[in-house]
């Protein structure tokens, strides 16, 4: 099992920065991939970013350019560097990490305008 726990959404102007961050407890060492998702209310979950145990990265096409994920140098944390933030990405932001055959989610982190 995987526990993930999210932690620093809030409230934030347009123009402005967050830094959310992940941390992965439990069987993490074959995590393959881990990311961020984001909802808002009345959408449909969506990726915003995913960082692999290789290196590679991809990114939602609304947030290239501002955002960025890096995976922390013991793999069990993500970080998601949030800039010149948007009314539009005003969603409840949720951790993923997923190894074959299994996906788990955090449980959530507002981040609001």
């Amino acid at each position: 099992q995987v526990q993930l726990v999210e932690s620093g959404g809030g409230l934030v102007q347009a123009g402005g920065s967050l830094r959310l961050s992940c941390a992965a407890s439990g069987t993490i060492f074959t995590l393959s991939r881990m990311g961020w998702y984001r909802q808002a209310p009345g959408k449909q979950r969506e990726l915003v970013a995913a960082a692999t145990s290789g290196g590679g990265t991809n990114y939602a096409d609304s947030v290239k350019g501002r955002f960025t994920i890096a995976r922390g140098p013991a793999k069990n944390t993500v970080y998601l560097q949030m800039n010149s933030l948007k009314p539009e990405d005003t969603a409840e932001y949720y951790c993923n990490a997923e190894r074959v055959g299994m996906s788990y989610w955090g449980k959530g982190t507002l981040v609001n305008h």
